[in-house]
């Protein structure tokens, strides 16, 4: 600290962290510390409410140099460069071409070709789809999901013929027999042998990797980060453990390794993981004995989550993968794949593909974000988080070798276990809105409705399970699915018939009724309801004749606890065939209930079932 400095802060003592503990506590004036302020992750982790330089005496990663061993702050010495990847789900080779030679012109500098199982590839479609693209300045990367349309053999064939420099080439054949195995519940026999095979023929192509690790299943099945990240590793060691059995000089075989994560909108947590990811695998890696530290790096593809993601207000959608983008960069991924709004339905298009560029091009190009390497070190929280992360996610891991590793712990099922019951966690917290998807379980836009006919699987787990399997599978699946099967039944009721009409009946004490009203109409608008809210009435009288002459389903009676005990029972003498609601939960609902009340929303409920049930009353 320069002269000047040590002037400039000398007018602001230093305060201890008893100092600052002690003036929280009273600041909470008797509030539980840790109930109020200290947030439980899905993880476990207790994430505090502010971090000190304190905080990192314990640390000893951050010390190290970004490109340097344990690779935790990132794998380049100088700047944070990534690749921006669009993929193409190649239907006609030609056509593909072209899509591929327009989009290297608007920013993307990283393909990715997704090829129909129905299809053979051969050296000469591979001519054809790849045509006038500089494959020494752009990362290639095929994806194919069996080996009918596996296409790395025929790409060495096709280069063999080429003039290119082979050492310059990037990119990846993601072949991942135990991802396979994941989803459809059947590990090929002899899948290692293969991979031994590919990594040998494909050794004169050093920066071609062809052993993908996905952790993306994970993450989109429901599985925590800790998760994600723990099983991802596992799968790799089975990887490593397998293949150097087999013959696989270490250093050959980890840099033919790629793995893809999935990331989410928890924000700092993500740019925590990539960075706890690098640092793991670094000490796995180097366990082996690799001859070169470089051996140790982990190379991560980044592709924006599904889980989070929604069909009614998609635009939404754009909010999460711009953060989510910005996490990946953050946390040091090597390439990215933001996922256009609309990819859920299943085709996307020209706009949709385009915004989805663009996001990460503004990240590079306006925000700079390539320009720093490692932009969170140093800081206390993103540290810190690193930091128990990776201890979290090691201790999970060993759970996994101690079953005799990732192959024979799906096996006994204690990976499926793990994440159902992880996603069944999530799965309520939704229901009971303490998780947030905006658009569907919260602040709903009340005017939006599926005129086009939805299929029916884009609300159901993606199930890939293939005959006589021999384990249980994992099923990605999206968050808001129940709730959009939940309105999409609303919206196909209203083509033969009245949508129902829910009507806020507000009547006595006017704060107690504003809010109440104004949460009944968040509420029942999520099942794709109409709402109407009013300022309020004298008298129920009132509030029930201006109802019949909206020719409401549902009555809301929104007011004080305190005057529930008189105004619900009055109420309930005039109602006909109309639903009565309770908005709150309040001391006298007992009493009520004896007198035949039943219907209360509150913020303990659980939406999605109260929902289902109004709709089972309104015969939807």
């Amino acid at each position: 600290m320069t002269e000047k400095e040590q002037k400039l802060f000398s007018g602001f003592p230093p305060v201890t962290t008893t100092e600052w503990e002690t003036k929280i506590l009273a600041d909470l004036k008797g509030k539980d510390y840790h109930r109020a302020l200290v947030w439980r992750t899905y993880e476990g982790i207790h994430v505090r409410p502010y971090y000190r330089s304190e905080n990192l005496e314990e640390l000893q990663h951050h010390q190290a140099l970004p490109g340097k061993f344990p690779f935790v702050r990132g794998n380049r010495k100088s700047g944070n460069d990534w690749s921006i990847r669009q993929d193409i789900f190649v239907k006609d080779f030609i056509e593909a071409n072209k899509k591929a030679l327009n989009i290297l012109g608007k920013g993307v500098d990283s393909l990715g070709f997704y090829f129909d199982c129905a299809t053979k590839v051969t050296k000469d479609d591979l001519a054809v789809l790849l045509k006038d693209i500089l494959l020494e300045a752009v990362e290639i990367n095929f994806v194919c999901p069996c080996e009918n349309c596996n296409c790395s053999l025929p790409f060495t064939e096709y280069l063999l013929n080429s003039k290119v420099d082979k050492t310059k080439i990037t990119g990846s054949f993601p072949i991942d027999p135990i991802g396979s195995f994941v989803l459809k519940g059947k590990l090929k026999p002899n899948a290692f042998d293969e991979l031994k095979v590919l990594i040998e023929k494909t050794a004169s192509l050093p920066r071609f990797r062809v052993v993908g690790i996905h952790g993306k299943w994970f993450a989109n099945s429901g599985a925590s980060l800790v998760q994600e990240l723990a099983f991802s590793l596992a799968q790799g060691v089975e990887y490593l453990t397998k293949l150097t059995e087999a013959g696989l000089d270490i250093d050959d075989l980890a840099g033919k390794i790629k793995f893809n994560f999935g990331i989410g909108n928890n924000y700092f947590m993500e740019i925590a993981k990539l960075r706890a990811a690098r640092f793991l695998w670094s000490h796995i890696v180097q366990a082996f004995g690799p001859a070169s530290e470089q051996s140790a790096r982990l190379i991560a593809h980044s592709e924006t989550n599904s889980i989070n993601k929604t069909v009614y207000d998609p635009y939404v959608n754009m909010l999460r993968t711009q953060t989510e983008a910005m996490s990946a960069v953050l946390g040091g991924a090597d390439s990215v794949t933001v996922l256009p709004f609309n990819a859920i339905f299943g085709d996307t298009n020209e706009f949709s593909e385009r915004i989805a560029r663009n996001q990460q091009i503004l990240l590079k190009e306006e925000a700079h974000l390539n320009k720093v390497a490692d932009p969170g070190a140093g800081s206390y929280y993103i540290e810190t988080l690193t930091s128990s992360l990776a201890e979290h996610a090691w201790d999970l891991f060993l759970k996994v070798q101690d079953k005799g590793g990732f192959i024979h712990a799906f096996n006994e099922g204690f990976i499926q276990e793990e994440i159902n019951t992880m996603a069944a966690k999530r799965n309520t917290l939704v229901a009971l809105r303490r998780e947030n998807l905006l658009g569907v379980n919260q602040f709903p836009n009340f005017s939006e409705t599926a005129t086009e006919l939805i299929p029916q699987w884009v609300f159901r787990p993606t199930d890939l399970t293939e005959a006589g399997a021999e384990v249980e599978t994992l099923k990605p699946y999206r968050l808001a699915q129940p709730f959009e099967a939940l309105r999409y039944k609303t919206d196909q009721y209203t083509k033969t018939h009245k949508r129902p009409v829910v009507f806020m009946l507000p009547v006595g004490n006017l704060t107690m009724r504003k809010a109440r009203a104004q949460f009944s109409c968040n509420f029942f608008a999520v099942a794709g309801f109409e709402v109407i809210d009013n300022n309020g009435y004298l008298s129920v009288e009132d509030g029930l004749k201006a109802a019949r002459i909206k020719n409401a389903d549902v009555i809301v009676l929104c007011s004080s606890d305190e005057e529930y005990t008189t105004l619900a029972p009055q109420i309930t003498k005039l109602i006909d065939k109309e639903i009565l609601v309770i908005a709150g939960d309040p001391e006298c609902r007992q009493e009520l209930e004896n007198k035949g009340i039943t219907n209360f929303i509150h913020m303990k409920s659980n939406i999605l079932e109260e929902l289902e049930g109004y709709q089972q009353k309104l015969n939807i």
